[in-house]
């Protein structure tokens, strides 16, 4: 992929613009009589678009804005919003969130996050590199991507398309403590999907790839190639036999266990009682081999963040030790409901890293010897309030530690807490496209349904 020329910055307000604005957010709700208060103001640019057999389906421009208001009188809480930066609409904002809190109820644990918790060092994480990318050159990568695909396999029947997008925004918080911290960043990603065979035994597959620089994505073709050799392996797909069998989650749906883990442990469960992990700190979860820790601040990373959406400060932390849940995913708000303290997560999680094993997943398929890989998961089927754990799956049987017949239409199934508890491994082969970072993870002994 030839990468078009990187500019220095891209169409966004200042910083100082909008810092101008989050102060004036702040004077006005202290003018009209809030105790405390908080802003969020934020500005996006992108460029988007969509291509399939050829021909341009969509492209757009994208440019956002919106500012957050959250007042406090006491413990009642009152937000608004608005996409309108003008003098006048702040002084509304604010009006309309203010008249709000007036008529709450008192929530003890509502309020800013404790004044000692902000952030007073904000270090440069490198999240910020434009892309100059013109329309043309946009839609140039997605027909090479979407072309690389349908030359790849004569097997390749159709094409639901290749997409290129990037963007950048700037983000400003400030709140009555003083507070006042902006994070600038982009994103861009390529993607692609297509159909392998004809009639009853079509199937599709995908692949993408997304990074904070444009540098660091995969190569287009090389993205519509790997679309094509997934869509193309899944061919000739049948049921598996209903039983129970070591099942290896590929990353992409090894990150949908761990995201089951911390909806778990995220605070508005673990204070409305609706977690099967509840009063489970400091207890064993998984095997002693497993542990987890968060890295906000790893340079250019997607999870990457120098505090949390409340301003506190962010830290590397362990959630899970030698197997032992060690903590919770709390905001400010949630931890005063636990008689606990935030621990950083307003907004969700940081670089969640599940920490790789030696085996790559060649050498974990040769360690399950027999069994099932996911490669695709269907539906909700994850019960937090009993870790009743179900979904759709599609992926392929495993023979003396070998990929082997493609399988679709087939359920795994099982409680969270013992599947967990039967994590044999976790691979070297750590995907890090996303807050949550892991490798494949293989378990020990799942239900599988299917003829």
């Amino acid at each position: 992929m030839t990468t078009p020329t990187v500019t220095a910055s891209a169409a966004l307000a200042s910083e100082a613009d909008l810092e101008r604005i989050v102060e004036q957010v702040l004077a006005e709700a202290s003018k009209q009589g809030a105790t405390g208060a908080e802003a969020s103001v934020s500005v996006g640019t992108g460029l988007s678009v969509h291509v399939r057999r050829g021909e341009v389906e969509t492209l757009e421009h994208e440019r956002d804005r919106a500012i957050a208001v959250a007042v406090y009188f006491g413990h009642r809480q009152g937000t608004a919003s608005s996409s309108d930066f003008s003098a006048d609409s702040v002084r509304d904002t604010v009006a309309a969130a203010c008249s709000i809190a007036r008529y709450t109820s008192d929530d003890p644990a509502q309020g800013l996050a404790d004044p000692e918790r902000m952030a007073t060092e904000l270090p440069d994480l490198d999240l910020d590199h434009p892309w100059g990318l013109s329309a043309d050159d946009a839609i140039e990568l997605a027909l090479t991507c979407e072309a690389a695909a349908l030359d790849a396999d004569p097997r390749i029947s159709n094409s639901e398309g290749a997409g290129v997008s990037t963007g950048r925004s700037l983000r400003v918080y400030g709140n009555s403590h003083g507070f006042l911290g902006s994070v600038t960043g982009t994103r861009h990603g390529l993607n692609c999907v297509v159909v392998a065979g004809e009639g009853v035994g079509m199937q599709r597959d995908y692949w993408y790839t997304v990074a904070r620089e444009p540098g660091a994505l995969e190569e287009a073709a090389a993205v519509g190639r790997r679309a094509a050799e997934r869509a193309v392996r899944r061919l000739g797909s049948t049921q598996a036999e209903t039983g129970r069998m070591p099942v290896l989650y590929v990353p992409e749906t090894a990150r949908g266990l761990i995201a089951h883990f911390l909806g778990a442990v995220q605070g508005s469960a673990l204070y409305r009682n609706s977690s099967f992990l509840l009063n489970h700190l400091g207890e064993q979860i998984f095997p002693e081999h497993v542990t987890m820790a968060e890295y906000p601040h790893l340079p250019r990373a997607l999870g990457s963040a120098a505090f949390d959406g409340e301003g506190v400060a962010t830290a590397d932390r362990t959630l899970v030790e030698a197997g032992v849940l060690r903590g919770y995913v709390l905001d400010s708000y949630s931890a005063r409901k636990l008689g606990m303290a935030t621990t950083g997560n307003a907004g969700g999680v940081h670089n969640l890293t599940v920490q790789p094993g030696s085996l790559d997943f060649d050498g974990l398929l040769r360690e399950m010897g027999d069994g099932l890989v996911v490669t695709e998961l269907m539906g909700q089927g994850a019960n937090t309030v009993t870790g009743d754990y179900s979904r759709g799956a599609a992926g392929f049987l495993v023979r003396n530690g070998q990929l082997d017949q493609p399988v679709e239409e087939i359920t795994v199934a099982g409680n969270l807490k013992d599947m967990f508890r039967t994590l044999r491994a976790v691979g070297s082969d750590t995907d890090t496209r996303g807050a949550i970072r892991t490798g494949s993870i293989l378990l020990d002994d799942v239900m599988v349904a299917g003829r």
